[in-house]
């Protein structure tokens, strides 16, 4: 082949040269010659590449080959923003220092991450008429600051975490995009990135951003172009994903949210306030107005119905038929929409026509998701309702939503479907003794071609298992206690540099509330997610003190990687087994049974045991590392 991926993976070859400490692995070159012949003969192909195998060039130089031999363009996804960003900004740069040829690589976001240059100009010039809260005001002009300054315009590049009600003002919205009309038009953040994208050979993007495509591709919409390949990493959280961007939801926060930027009753300041009329047609502004606030409390009445019959439901919430409650939600928003249309043409500023636009849109979404919700109209849906207040909450946060429940036809139908070649890899599809079933029958690919590449790691030297016979269970009287204490031994015996990976947050924030103290007297740094910061910046300072302890949940047991000393154990507070009450699992194992499975043996086994591998997998990353992995489970044995 043109380009000799395995002459470029030599222990001499041009990428040896430039990695400092650069080893061969047989593993690495099986990967690529599994991969290439995947996508030379598009047919699909699972394949679990052990931590070290080097997954990332593993496909990203059989990716290229396609690129630059066949003209074809290849999506290469994954499930974290680590891993993204590591491919664009690490791993493509030096393939392209060591191929001949040029080729395009283009890191696709989703718009919603974009900056509006427009709307920052407007929401700046109205600042005191939108925002009454200082602070929003100051993070208006801290933004604005910035636009000046950054390269990309999306929210990776700030170096603070905006209030989503600031940042929804100045994001880019397809809804009110004056697209050519545009007086920055040249200069969009968005309109530049999308170009990019569209003459892009090599796209880089999230599950979410691509599975949310392929869900508005079976609608006969979409926004990725054509592509001829996609390379789908971090595949164990695939089937999750994809079941998700199928469903729908609804937050009773959207609805408040939509009415209070158009008009709050307390600031007197919002949108609807802001506009200037044509002919004084002042009439036209209080009804819509008026409709706003019979949003507010049509909103109000429609979810306190549901928070009633939530008390009265099954415990997890889950909505077996259509109609349990009244849909009353949906004539208020219509109502809106009617008022805010009538208003589009009296604006005096075109653009505030175009921000009416994207209003009448939001309604017309939430209206979707309502009846969606209500009537129960995609089928192969589980539908529940979350989110009921418990005694302190300062407000309630109730939620409906929908997801897939198989996946399976889903996958099989449109990604697996069609012409296009797809590879999905991961460190976990297997399930015990090299057995790829689970993720086959899961993600509808029954037919694909299946390779395990073991890790070149020596796991038996590097990493010491301890497992904890003497944990009561949850249940007993006295766990907490049992388990804080044990974590507590733990952790001095590695003098820190310990992740403990809770299966909840109840478990997080007890086990890190009793020892926080006295960690922090022993010169424990602690850090907690949801309470010490955004996951990205726990992670830098976990880094950057060798002796620190971060109790983490989910996102912590996958997509994590802390390299060298400052991990040293990996602490397993419980098995991760799905809670068997959760709506979407219930369904799941009902769907199993049905079929004539077993869902204990068929689905919850295999799930946990991909979940167990991945936090396990957080401890050697390198063939240097070394640490203790702690599971205070006795159900391993």
């Amino acid at each position: 082949m043109g380009l000799d991926a395995e002459l470029l993976l030599h222990p001499e070859g041009p990428i040896a040269r430039r990695i400092p400490g650069y080893e061969s692995r047989p593993q690495q070159t099986a990967m690529v010659r599994a991969v290439d012949s995947a996508l030379s003969t598009r047919r699909p192909l699972l394949i679990e590449a052990g931590t070290g195998t080097g997954k990332s060039f593993g496909y990203l130089l059989p990716a290229v080959r396609r690129v630059l031999e066949h003209d074809e363009r290849v999506v290469v996804v994954t499930h974290t923003i680590a891993l993204q960003e590591q491919l664009h900004d690490k791993d493509v740069p030096l393939i392209r220092s060591v191929v001949p040829d040029e080729f395009s690589a283009v890191l696709v976001k989703g718009r919603n991450n974009y900056v509006s240059r427009r709307r920052m100009e407007r929401t700046d010039q109205r600042v005191d008429r939108l925002l009454s809260d200082p602070k929003a005001q100051e993070e208006v002009g801290a933004l604005s600051r910035w636009v000046g300054l950054t390269s990309d315009g999306t929210r990776t590049d700030l170096d603070f975490a905006p209030r989503g009600d600031v940042w929804d003002l100045v994001r880019s919205d397809s809804g009110n995009c004056m697209g050519r009309k545009c007086p920055r038009h040249d200069s969009c953040f968005y309109q530049l990135a999308r170009r990019r994208m569209e003459s892009g050979q090599l796209l880089i993007c999230n599950h979410a951003l691509f599975f949310s495509d392929l869900a508005l591709r079976a609608r006969g919409a979409g926004f990725l172009p054509a592509y001829d390949h996609v390379i789908l990493d971090e595949a164990h959280a695939v089937e999750d994903v994809a079941c998700e961007q199928f469903g729908t939801s609804l937050a009773e926060g959207s609805v408040r949210h939509l009415v209070r930027v158009l008009h709050d009753n307390r600031r007197g300041r919002a949108f609807l306030d802001t506009l200037e009329l044509k002919d004084g047609r002042e009439s036209a502004r209080v009804s819509a107005i008026q409709a706003a606030r019979q949003l507010a409390t049509a909103s109000e009445q429609f979810f306190d119905a549901w928070e009633r019959w939530g008390k009265q439901a099954e415990s997890n919430g889950r909505i077996r038929s259509p109609g349990v409650v009244p849909d009353t939600l949906t004539p208020a928003i219509g109502e809106l929409k009617g008022r805010l249309n009538l208003l589009r043409d009296l604006c005096v500023q075109e653009a505030d026509g175009y921000e009416i636009d994207a209003y009448e849109d939001r309604c017309e979404d939430l209206i979707s998701q309502t009846k969606t919700l209500v009537e129960q109209t995609i089928s192969g849906c589980v539908y529940w309702l979350e989110g009921m207040p418990r005694s302190g909450d300062a407000f309630r946060r109730l939620r409906l939503a929908a997801t897939a429940v198989d996946a399976a036809p889903i996958l099989r139908e449109h990604l697996f479907g069609g012409k296009t070649g797809v590879v999905l890899t991961s460190a976990t599809l297997t399930t015990g003794a090299g057995s790829f079933l689970h993720a086959r029958t899961r993600m509808g690919c029954e037919d694909a071609e299946t390779i395990e590449l073991g890790s070149p790691f020596d796991h038996a030297r590097q990493m010491k298992v301890l497992v904890d016979e003497r944990m009561p269970e949850p249940s007993a009287p006295g766990y907490l206690s049992s388990l804080s204490r044990r974590i507590d031994e733990l952790v001095q015996r590695t003098d820190g540099g310990a992740f403990v990976l809770c299966t909840n947050w109840r478990t997080l924030r007890e086990c890190a509330g009793l020892l926080r103290r006295a960690f922090g007297d022993r010169g424990h740094p602690v850090l907690v997610q949801g309470e010490d910061g955004a996951p990205g910046r726990l992670l830098e300072r976990f880094r950057s003190d060798r002796r620190s302890v971060l109790f983490g949940v989910a996102s912590f047991w996958q997509g994590v990687d802390v390299r060298g000393e400052s991990l040293r154990n990996v602490i397993i507070t419980r098995l991760p087994f799905d809670p068997p009450d959760k709506p979407l699992v219930q369904a799941r194992h009902e769907s199993i049974e049905s079929q004539g499975g077993k869902p204990f043996f068929d689905d919850t086994v295999p799930r946990a045991l991909i979940k167990f591998r991945q936090g396990v997998g957080r401890l050697i990353r390198s063939a240097t590392d070394e640490g203790l992995v702690a599971i205070l489970d006795p159900r391993v044995l």
